[in-house]
């Protein structure tokens, strides 16, 4: 049984950092591709990162470029999202997902992925 576990929420104030876990079980996330995603109340989930396993590659939105770094781990199957500088508008539960293929083609679309997590609080005040 697949199982994507996020971990590392929390509350901080504008300018703070949080890193987001997602440890993965019952799947080898190698040369597949894992988002993260994010969904504030009112608004539609969006893709906020993601890394294909297999090279490494990172793409992430224009909103959090230079800020959110995504990261991956393959000894502990585990992806990361370190986010600095953190803004209200960042505020929001955030997914992780997996979608197997080897690619990570529209990287931004939630639909390709097959597996996600059962999501993480993340509140930013100002």
């Amino acid at each position: 049984q697949v199982q994507l576990v996020e971990s590392g929420g929390g509350s901080v104030q504008t300018g703070g950092s949080l890193r987001l876990s997602c440890e993965v079980s019952g799947y080898t996330s190698g040369s597949n591709c894992m988002g993260w995603f994010r969904q504030a109340p009112g608004k539609e989930r969006e893709g906020v990162a993601a890394t294909y396993i297999g090279t490494g590659s990172t793409y992430y939105a224009t909103s959090v470029k230079g800020r959110f770094t995504i990261s991956q781990d393959n000894a502990k199957n585990t992806v990361y999202l370190q986010m600095n500088s953190l803004k209200p508008e960042d505020t929001a539960i955030y997914y992780c997902a997996a979608r197997p293929g080897g690619y990570c083609g529209s990287w931004w679309l939630s639909a390709p992925y097959r597996y996600w997590g059962q999501g993480t609080q993340v509140t930013v005040s100002s």
